[in-house]
């Protein structure tokens, strides 16, 4: 019988035991990473192996399900929106304005090209941080007015695992992949790193104070935050 693992970065993990497996094996494929293990391995040591080869399955769930940037690509979420567009020059040109973002290809464009894809990942990219420094910030200040929640500083940083973290000096980090979030699961996260400048861990307290900014839904918008990933 298979074992569902749910992880917040990598998404489903399903294990299957196989009879003839020597050793844990790891397959990543569009729907879920498959783990075949031998008979008798314990729960604990398939979570150390995950753990241990986090970063690798990061990037391997990347590739699988990274969808191709063309004609037919596009963003509409409710603070960025991006289209491409073809167009008749040799070249290509972005136009970005706050919020809103357009490429404009050549038509000999071959999107294929996997070189052509990271520079077009690049330029989204560059343009969602743009947009998530003057969205964010304001935005994690008016909470923390409204709810008597101080931080010491907060900064925009590209993490693909994580959508914010908090020290222990009440720094917040923000990824700018939050800007292709719905505005209630911005907040969420936001509230979710305000309440650490008070509770450094997720324990009972945690969820009880980030319960009380959240009309007691603060499970329920981590079990929707799930069906996001930091990536385009």
């Amino acid at each position: 019988m298979d074992t569902v693992i749910e992880d917040d970065e990598l998404g489903c993990l399903i294990v299957r035991v196989n009879p003839r497996a020597r050793s844990l094996v790891f397959r990543t494929k569009s729907d879920a990473v498959y783990v075949s293990v031998p008979p008798g391995t314990t729960m604990n040591e398939v979570k150390r192996a995950i753990e241990n080869l986090r970063n690798k399955l990061l990037t391997s769930r990347r590739k699988v399900t990274r969808p191709l940037i063309d004609l037919n690509y596009k963003i509409d979420t409710e603070f960025f929106k991006l289209s491409l567009v073809a167009g008749e020059k040799e070249q290509f040109l972005a136009n970005s304005r706050l919020g809103n973002m357009q490429i404009i290809c050549p038509p000999q464009a071959v999107f294929e090209d996997e070189n052509l894809q990271n520079w077009l990942r690049k330029v989204i990219e560059e343009s969602l941080r743009r947009n998530a420094k003057s969205i964010l910030p304001p935005r994690l200040e008016r909470l923390s007015r409204q709810w008597g929640l101080t931080y010491a500083g907060v900064k925009i940083n590209s993490s693909q695992g994580r959508w914010g973290s908090c020290s222990a000096r009440k720094n917040i980090n923000l990824s700018y992949y939050l800007v292709l979030l719905p505005s209630h699961l911005i907040d969420y996260v936001l509230l979710h790193e305000l309440c650490h400048t008070r509770e450094m861990n997720h324990s009972d307290r945690f969820w009880n104070l980030l319960n009380q900014f959240t009309e007691g839904k603060a499970l329920a918008l981590r079990k929707e935050l799930r069906g996001y990933r930091t990536e385009i």
